[in-house]
């Protein structure tokens, strides 16, 4: 199954990302289909093939919900976020005594 995700690339606390298109069970840092973009967490900037990355959507790539919330935010699909983060769950009364 292909897979829209970011590599990691950059020094040590310095990273920056590649959106790249690749098979979901391969190693990030092995051979990908193509490459998408770029993404920088640090100054909030991305350069992003838009055309590609719809084309991949359009062929039945996937994304993962962190790549998912970038393209909402760089306006390249219009749909509802996805939380990345997981929440605490929440003690019930069973569990509390």
């Amino acid at each position: 199954m292909l897979v829209l995700k970011l590599q990691r690339v950059g020094k040590k606390h310095q990273a920056s990302f590649r959106l790249v298109v690749g098979e979901k069970r391969t190693k990030l840092n092995g051979k990908q289909l193509e490459y998408l973009g770029w993404y920088n967490p640090q100054n909030k900037k991305a350069g992003l093939e838009k055309d590609r990355i719809l084309h991949w959507l359009k062929v039945g790539a996937q994304k993962t919900a962190t790549v998912h919330n970038l393209l909402i935010n760089q306006g390249v699909i219009s749909e509802k976020k996805i939380p990345v983060h997981k929440q605490p769950k929440k003690k019930t009364e069973a569990q509390k005594s």
